[in-house]
């Protein structure tokens, strides 16, 4: 869960940085661009004071005081130029020259610096220039008005390279940049912090839900931080759990012990029946069918015993060898299906499988004896061992008699037996606690029709450790 968080997270984060840092980054930009266009505008004002003292355009050769002034002027445009490399000049309304710098600098017939002269014409300054970015090798251009006697009579021009500007302003974003990757990095720490704080008793208390429905029923949840609603969530579950398992060893308690108070009555009734059958003659059928069924009542009340203990049994998980395991299960029911004309084949490669090998051999012995049990004399019993690299496979498959799509779904449950099989000893039990000691260990058994006629039984068991 925290790794699907995370991708959101960083998202988030940066969706709030951007929507931060961008209008700080224009505003940024906007803030160098104004100072240069205040500095200009000081510079033209400061030419456009000496420029009203500079009559008309000096005629012939006379020097005189406002030639002296307009060659003053000119170097002080000219110094200008050469020492910040930006273009100025003071223009007469006709576009002529009073004094400009470089000496070729004239006034366009359109573009940006012709629009700022004519807009100068007006008596007014020029609107700011278009906000020029770091990507741009736009020029600023800014006119003043040189006013005398109430009219305009030049145009003080400055063409002015952004590439100082553009420099500040991307070190400016530099900046901004590496301070909201640290904010970034700094609140995403936090966050993950944070929600492994409010996650660490979810995943807790997932490890324990797995824990106990693959049967470790003592498995509890540690009520240790996070917060107090998933804490008070914990203890919650514990009682729960605590209830769940009470009542489970109550109903194991009970079949445990009806099972053995049983024993004894029966076990009193039998000796009863065998001291009457005594004073009766010898092949009575009545005294047989007694016997019979008393057998019966004994053999279901030990497959319940062993039912119980099966549902609540504590597993012993190991890496085993399921392949050997197989085949001495195969190996000693064998003189069981020579003695009923049965060929019972074992194909049991070696495969590995995460199992209690207790369990797993009572469970197999369990089918085994139940395939044999069904399956007529000269037909055969096989048993195979193969693995697809997740889960490890054991099948049994008879040769039985076939069964009803209906009837297989029944089949394991506790009791039941089809129609065809009621005349064949057993109890009923042997599948459901093959199922019971395959699902603490986080095995299963599944059943399917055996062609062309009979019941397959496919047990399969992890390669890996349940919960890894």
């Amino acid at each position: 869960m925290r790794t699907r968080l995370l991708p959101l997270l960083i998202v988030l984060m940066a969706a709030i940085l951007l929507a931060l840092g961008i209008p700080l980054a224009v505003s940024l930009a906007a803030a160098q661009q104004q100072n240069v266009v205040v500095d200009r505008i000081d510079d033209t004002a400061r030419f456009a004071s000496l420029a009203q003292f500079v009559a008309d355009r000096p005629e012939g050769s006379r020097i005189s005081t406002t030639e002296q002034r307009r060659e003053t002027l000119q170097q002080e445009v000219g110094t200008y130029h050469k020492l910040y490399g930006i273009k100025a000049g003071v223009f007469y309304r006709d576009h002529g020259i009073m004094a400009n710098a470089p000496g070729d600098w004239n006034i366009p017939g359109k573009g940006e610096v012709r629009a700022a002269f004519d807009e100068a014409l007006q008596s007014r300054r020029s609107h700011d220039p278009a906000q020029v970015w770091p990507w741009q090798r736009d020029r600023l251009v800014v006119a003043s008005p040189v006013v005398r006697d109430g009219d305009v009579v030049a145009v003080v021009v400055t063409d002015s390279p952004t590439g100082q500007m553009r420099s500040r302003i991307l070190h400016g974003w530099l900046v901004i940049g590496a301070g909201e990757a640290a904010a970034m990095f700094l609140a995403l720490g936090a966050a993950l912090r944070l929600t492994g704080w409010v996650l660490l008793p979810v995943r807790v208390l997932d490890a324990t839900t797995h824990d106990i429905a693959t049967g470790r029923l003592k498995s509890r949840v540690a009520v240790a931080g996070g917060p107090p609603e998933l804490r008070r969530l914990a203890r919650s579950f514990n009682e729960m759990a605590d209830n769940v398992e009470d009542v489970l060893e109550q109903q194991r308690a009970f079949v445990a012990d009806a099972s053995h108070q049983l024993r004894n009555p029966l076990s009193a009734l039998m000796l009863r029946i065998e001291l009457l059958s005594l004073e009766l003659p010898e092949g009575n059928e009545e005294i047989a069918s007694v016997r019979t069924e008393g057998k019966r009542l004994a053999e279901v009340l030990d497959n319940l015993l062993d039912l119980a203990l099966a549902e609540h049994a504590e597993v012993d998980l190991r890496l085993t060898d399921i392949g050997e395991l197989t085949a001495e299960r195969v190996a000693s029911w064998s003189p069981v299906a020579d003695d009923k004309g049965v060929r019972l084949v074992g194909t049991c490669p070696a495969t590995t499988a995460w199992v209690d090998p207790v369990a797993l051999s009572s469970a197999l012995d369990a089918v085994i004896d139940n395939a044999l049990k069904f399956t007529p004399e000269g037909e055969s019993v096989e048993v195979g061992v193969a693995s697809n690299g997740e889960v490890s496979t054991i099948v049994v498959a008879d040769r039985g008699p076939g069964l009803s799509d209906e009837e297989l779904t029944r089949v394991g449950d506790r009791f039941w037996r089809s129609t065809g099989h009621q005349n064949i000893k057993g109890s009923g039990l042997g599948l459901s606690i093959s199922r019971a000691l395959l699902s603490a260990g986080g095995g299963s058994i599944a059943y399917a029709h055996h062609e062309p006629h009979g019941l397959k039984v496919t047990v399969q068991v992890p390669r890996t450790m349940p919960g890894a």
